[in-house]
């Protein structure tokens, strides 16, 4: 089905600009002609917006909707859930199962290397809205977004550009909009802009701290830059916006530390990672050694708790995958998990803040704001999974969606009645 929306240009700037306005009806519009921007603040914790530091994205609230929380899928990590975003699949179905992974046949997967990040065959147990939306016949680009730089089932966004902490967040936004004035033929109907200042904040200093603030701040003044220059172009009414986060931050205190020596032998286990999830693998030579060592820390623990993966909480659907290691230790809410040789070796290098934790977890819920003609106005929708919003972006587009874990009938209530 086609829509067409229609609101007047006026009412909605003096809207986002934070002045008081009635609600201007919505009228339909084709949705092949409505792009659809999806950003990502990494590690913007759904509460953050409450601080009043960010004017633009509270503005853009008002007029649309925001969710009172996003729950992210489990592990609650930077690329298993934005690929979750894209894909609508569980990090246990699309295959990124960790920031930090391994595989019998691919190796090892992390994410400063550049080599794994960018081998599509790591990606490739999902379909990613920017290939379903290319396949349909729409144009594509990605201003930075776990995948993109990787060619997966033989393809790219038709615009994107590999990952360059060095990039502004000024730069971020001025590259796409520049896609949104590129001639017809080639301007993206699909994009996406990642942020990420508040999430290396909020690691490095903690989720209360002034940097965390400045960061809010900075990104804020950001989305401010693209809200102008949206309405510049005559487009802040045209197109549709979802800004939300991947997951959120918790405080971790000084020596809210497991330390893994003083649990079980290193020295017969491959430790695939540490940090808020653990994950193990029986050493070559010590497999039989395994189910002991596994039975040893089922057992209750001080600040975490461990399983192997066949007996997971059926809540965090995760476990599965072969990518999953044997052994899952997950830290308390407020821990890490590491080893003697790690502390030694950084003895300076403590992350006041973190994520990764049991994802229904408060601190854990993130960002969602929406707003467009095809949303509804100043309205407050319940907490919901973040599998949803894949189902609700392939709407948006009119594309097919590939089969996913979402739920689109949980979320269209956001959409005017003409959009669902």
């Amino acid at each position: 089905m086609k829509f067409l929306f229609r609101l007047l240009a006026s009412s909605l700037l003096l809207v986002v600009a934070g002045c008081a306005q009635a609600p201007v009806p919505r009228a339909a519009m084709p949705a092949s002609h409505v792009p659809l921007l999806l950003i990502s603040i990494d590690g913007y914790r759904h509460d953050y917006l409450d601080r009043g530091l960010s004017p633009t994205l509270a503005a853009l609230a008002k007029d649309g909707v925001r969710a009172d929380g996003m729950q992210p899928s489990f592990p609650s990590l930077t690329f298993p859930n934005h690929y979750t975003l894209v894909t609508g699949l569980r990090p246990d179905h699309h295959g990124i199962v960790h920031n930090t992974m391994e595989d019998p046949a691919l190796g090892h997967f992390a994410l400063k290397d550049r080599a794994a990040v960018s081998d599509g065959r790591w990606w490739a147990e999902a379909t990613p809205l920017w290939e379903t939306a290319d396949r349909a016949g729409l144009k594509t680009a990605t201003m930075f977004w776990p995948g993109t730089e990787a060619d997966i089932h033989g393809m790219h966004p038709d615009h994107w550009r590999p990952y360059d902490g060095g990039v502004t967040p000024d730069q971020r936004v001025d590259r796409v909009l520049a896609w949104l004035d590129l001639p017809a033929g080639q301007r993206p109907t699909f994009l996406t802009l990642y942020f990420d200042a508040v999430d290396h904040a909020g690691h490095d200093h903690g989720p209360d701290s002034a940097q965390v603030n400045q960061a809010l701040r900075d990104t804020d003044e950001a989305l401010g830059r693209l809200i102008a220059g949206l309405r510049r172009r005559g487009l802040l009414d045209r197109m549709n916006l979802i800004v939300l986060a991947d997951h959120g931050m918790a405080d971790v205190p000084v020596g809210h530390t497991v330390v893994l020596d003083d649990l079980l032998p290193l020295d017969r286990v491959d430790r695939v990672t540490t940090g808020v999830l653990a994950g193990f693998n029986p050493k070559a030579g010590h497999e039989a050694d395994f189910a002991a060592i596994e039975a040893r820390m089922e057992q209750p623990q001080q600040h975490m708790q461990c399983w192997d993966k066949t007996r997971v909480p059926a809540r965090l659907a995760y476990g599965r995958n072969p990518r999953v290691p044997q052994l899952l230790c997950l830290a308390d809410v407020g821990w890490t998990i590491t080893t003697r040789h790690y502390l030694a070796r950084h003895p300076n290098d403590h992350m006041r803040g973190e994520h990764g934790y049991d994802n229904a977890d408060p601190h854990m819920q993130a960002l969602f704001v929406a707003h467009g003609p095809a949303f509804e106005r100043g309205v407050r929708h319940a907490v919901f999974p973040n599998v949803d919003v894949y189902p609700l972006m392939a709407h948006l587009l009119g594309v097919t969606p590939a089969a996913n874990d979402g739920d689109y009938d949980a979320v269209k209530d956001m959409l005017v009645p003409a959009a669902r």
